[in-house]
C-alpha cells in the first residue's frame, strides 16, 4: 500500500533533489520565485530564505530537528513566507544571502538561513541553528519586525548597500605592468600558512582547493623552486593516502574535518572530483608519480560508475549520509574486513591502516593507505572484494540534477586525463559530454541553460556556465584540432560580452542582463573551491586572443587581471586562478603550432612534457590551415612541422619534438 504523506508543499513540483527532500515538510515551503515574493508583499510578512544542497550533512540535521517538527513549522508558517533554495541551482541567490550573512557574522556556511523583507532585502541570518535556538530566533525576529519595522527597514537598507559595495571592483587605471616579483610576494606570503608536515594549509578543516595546487605546481616548475614543489607533492600524496580519498571506490570527499586529511565530510561532489582529475593529471605529467595516475584512473572509474547519466552528462553529488548516518556507507568494522578478506586481511590491514591510525569512532575504521606500491594484483583483488561488498549496502542519496558549469569542469577533467594518458575512453567521454552540452543545454539564441533533469532544461545560464564550458571546449580543441570546439568557444565569448559585460569596470557580471535583479547584480572575483567565473573567463579570453589574433579579447583579459592585481599578493589562495593567468604574462608564453598529417601524433608526444605556459593549435589537412592566423601558410604535405611562436613571432620550424622542446627551455 502506497504511503500518502501527511504534508505536501509547493516544492513537490520541483525537480531539484534538495527541494524535493523538503516537499513533505510541515513547513509551507515555496521555491524561489515571484509567487513567494508576492505573497510576502500581500501579507506583509518577512521572508525566511533557507539555502542548502542535497549532499549537505548539517542541512539534513536541521531538517530533522526543525523543518519536520510541526511545532516549529507552525511558528514559521504563521509569521513568515518560507522559501527553500538549492544553492547549486541558484548560485546567484545563494551569493546574495551568503554575502549578507558573512557581513553580519563574519562567516557563513550551509545550511544558510536568512530573514529578509518582502522585497528580498536581508536583515538577519545565520547558518545551522539547533531547534531551541531556531524557535527563539523565529520569535525574536517576528517581534522586532512587528514592533520596530522602521529599525528593520533601516538595517536592511544598510545591509543591502553593503552587499552592493562588497567585491565592487573598480577599473584599475594605472599603467598595466605584470612582474614576476608580484607573484613571488604572493607565494612568500602564502608559504607562511603551509602545513609542511601534512600538506595543505596549517588549519582545519582542510579543503582540497585544486586550483591552488595547480597554480603552485606551475609556479614551482617555472621558478625551479624545489622546496615549493615538495610541498605540493606532499599535499597531493597526503590527500591521496588519506580518508578524504575513497580508497575502495575512488574519488574524493568534499573536505577533511581535521589536519590529517583523515576524517572527511563524506559527501562527494562532481566539481571537486572534476578539478582533482585535472590537478593529478598535470602533477603526473610533471613528476611521473604512479600514485597520481592511480588516483586519476580510479576517480574516473568512480565518475563513470556513479555520476554518469545515460545521456553522457554528469550528476551533481552523492550525499554524506546513508540510513541517516554520516559516512555509514564508507566505513568498516575490523571483524567485517576479517570475514570478507580472510587470508588477505593482514596485508589489507597494513596497507589500509586498519589500526589506531585509521580508527574513527563506534568501532569503525576509515580506510587510509600507505604510500607503498607493493603487490598491485593483491591490492586490486582486495579493492574489488570490498567494492562488491560495499555495493550491497544502502547507498547514499544521489543528486541527479545536471549542472552545465559542473559538467564542463568534468568535461575538462576528462580532456586533461586524455591529454596526458592518451586513453581513448577518456576522449570519448569528453566528446560525448561536449555534445550533450551543445545539443541539450544550448539555446536557440546562443546562450546556455544552467540545469538539466528528466529531459528538461531550466534556469537561465550564469557566467560560470559559459566560462567553464569555454575552458573545456578550448582544451578539447587542443587535443583534437577540431575547429568546431574553437568556434563554439568564440561564440560563447561574444555572448558573454553582449549579456554579462560591465563597461564600467571591464569585468563580467555573474548574471545575464536577461535575469531579474536580486538586491544587487554582482561579479564573482575571488577564487574558491571552484574558481571565480571572472578569472576563468579571463583565461579563456587570453587564449582566444592568441588563437584568433584578437586584441579585444587579449586586452579585456589583461584589464581584468590588472583590476584584481592590487588585492592578490595579500591572499594568494583566493586569487590562484588569476595568478595562473599572470604566469602567462611574466614568463614566455608559447604558441605551439603543429601542421601536417601527423600533427596529432606529435601533439601526443609533446604532452609527455610539462609545459604549462603554452597553447597548442594545428592543422592535419591543407584545407584547414587557413582557418586560424597561427596555422596559415604552415601546412606541408610531406612533413609534419612544429613551430614555436612567442608574441606573434614564430621561429624556424622543427620536425622533432625534442628540437621544439629546446626552444621552450
Amino acid at each position: 500500500m502506497k504511503h500518502t504523506p501527511k504534508h505536501t508543499n509547493s516544492l513537490a513540483n520541483e525537480s531539484s533533489p534538495y527541494l524535493l527532500q523538503h516537499a513533505h515538510n510541515p513547513v509551507n515551503w515555496f521555491p524561489w520565485g515571484e509567487e513567494a515574493l508576492q505573497k510576502a508583499k500581500n501579507e506583509n510578512k518577512p521572508l525566511i530564505i533557507s539555502i542548502g544542497y542535497s549532499a549537505c550533512h548539517w542541512c539534513h540535521v536541521m531538517e530533522r530537528e526543525s523543518f519536520e517538527n510541526t511545532e516549529v513549522a507552525a511558528l514559521m508558517n504563521a509569521n513568515f513566507v518560507c522559501i527553500k533554495v538549492d544553492r547549486e541551482e541558484r548560485p546567484d541567490v545563494d551569493a546574495i544571502y551568503m554575502n549578507a550573512v558573512q557581513l553580519m557574522n563574519g562567516q557563513g556556511g550551509w545550511p544558510l538561513n536568512c530573514f529578509a523583507l518582502p522585497n528580498g532585502k536581508p536583515f538577519y541570518g545565520g547558518t545551522y541553528f539547533p531547534k531551541h535556538a531556531w524557535m527563539q530566533v523565529l520569535q525574536n525576529v517576528d517581534t522586532i519586525y512587528k514592533t520596530q519595522p522602521g529599525k528593520v527597514l533601516e538595517y536592511a537598507e544598510r545591509l543591502s548597500e553593503g552587499i552592493r559595495s562588497s567585491e565592487l571592483m573598480e577599473k584599475n587605471k594605472d599603467a598595466v605592468a605584470f612582474e614576476l616579483s608580484h607573484l613571488d610576494l604572493l607565494v612568500e606570503n602564502w608559504k607562511k600558512h603551509f602545513d609542511n608536515a601534512e600538506g595543505g594549509p596549517d588549519r582545519a578543516p582542510k579543503f582540497p582547493l585544486p586550483n591552488n595546487y595547480l597554480f603552485l605546481l606551475r609556479y614551482a616548475h617555472l621558478k625551479k623552486d624545489e622546496t615549493l614543489l615538495q610541498h605540493v607533492n606532499l599535499t597531493l600524496e597526503k590527500m591521496a593516502c588519506g580518508g578524504i580519498y575513497d580508497q575502495v571506490g575512488g574519488g574524493f570527499a568534499r573536505y577533511s574535518t581535521d589536519k590529517l586529511w583523515k576524517v572527511p565530510h563524506f559527501e562527494k561532489m562532481l566539481y571537486d572530483n572534476a578539478q582533482l582529475v585535472s590537478l593529478y593529471s598535470e602533477a603526473y605529467q610533471l613528476t611521473k608519480n604512479p600514485l597520481y595516475k592511480e588516483v586519476v584512473f580510479e576517480t574516473l572509474e568512480f565518475v563513470e560508475r556513479e555520476l554518469t547519466s545515460p545521456e553522457h552528462s554528469f550528476y551533481s553529488a552523492l550525499d554524506a549520509d546513508s540510513e541517516g548516518e554520516e559516512g555509514k556507507f564508507y566505513v568498516w568494522k575490523k571483524e567485517d574486513l576479517q570475514e570478507l578478506l580472510k587470508e588477505d586481511f593482514e596485508f589489507a590491514a597494513a596497507f589500509f591502516c586498519v589500526s589506531e591510525k585509521g580508527f574513527w569512532e563506534h568501532g569503525n575504521y576509515i580506510l587510509m593507505r600507505t604510500i607503498t606500491q607493493s603487490d598491485d594484483e593483491k591490492k586490486k583483488r582486495i579493492k574489488a572484494t570490498l567494492l562488491a561488498s560495499r555495493n550491497k549496502r544502502t547507498r547514499p542519496g544521489l543528486d541527479d540534477k545536471q549542472l552545465t558549469s559542473w559538467n564542463a569542469l568534468m568535461l575538462k577533467g576528462y580532456v586533461d586525463a586524455y591529454r596526458i594518458f592518451r586513453e581513448e575512453k577518456f576522449l570519448n567521454a569528453a566528446v560525448e559530454n561536449a555534445n550533450f552540452i551543445l545539443q541539450k543545454q544550448k539555446k536557440s539564441d546562443g546562450g546556455l541553460w544552467h540545469t538539466y533533469k528528466n529531459g528538461k532544461c531550466g534556469i537561465n545560464g550564469f557566467l560560470e556556465d559559459y566560462c567553464f564550458t569555454m575552458e573545456a571546449l578550448l582544451a578539447l580543441y587542443e587535443v583534437t584540432f577540431d575547429l568546431r570546439w574553437l568556434n563554439e568557444t568564440k561564440q560563447f565569448a561574444d555572448y558573454c560580452f553582449t549579456h554579462f559585460y560591465s563597461e564600467r569596470n571591464g569585468m563580467f557580471f555573474f548574471t545575464s542582463d536577461k535575469d531579474e535583479r536580486i538586491v544587487a547584480r554582482k561579479s564573482e572575483v575571488n577564487d574558491n573551491v571552484i574558481p571565480a567565473s571572472n578569472s576563468s573567463l579571463a583565461k579563456s579570453l587570453f587564449q582566444l586572443g592568441k588563437l584568433f589574433d584578437d586584441d579585444h579579447y587579449l586586452n579585456t583579459a589583461q584589464q581584468m587581471l590588472h583590476n584584481v592585481k592590487p588585492a592578490m599578493a595579500a591572499y594568494g589562495s583566493a586569487y590562484s586562478n588569476w595568478a595562473m593567468l599572470e604566469l602567462n604574462f611574466v614568463f614566455p608564453f608559447y604558441e605551439v603550432v603543429i601542421c601536417g598529417k601527423n600533427a596529432q601524433k606529435k601533439s601526443a608526444e609533446l604532452e609527455q612534457h610539462f609545459i604549462p605556459n603554452k597553447l597548442l593549435c594545428g592543422a592535419t589537412e591543407k584545407k584547414t590551415e587557413k582557418n586560424l592566423p597561427l596555422t596559415q601558410g604552415k601546412f606541408t604535405e610531406d612533413k609534419t612541422l612544429i613551430y614555436v611562436c612567442v608574441n606573434k613571432t614564430c621561429r624556424m620550424p622543427h620536425e622533432t619534438v625534442s628540437d621544439a622542446m629546446e626552444e621552450m627551455k
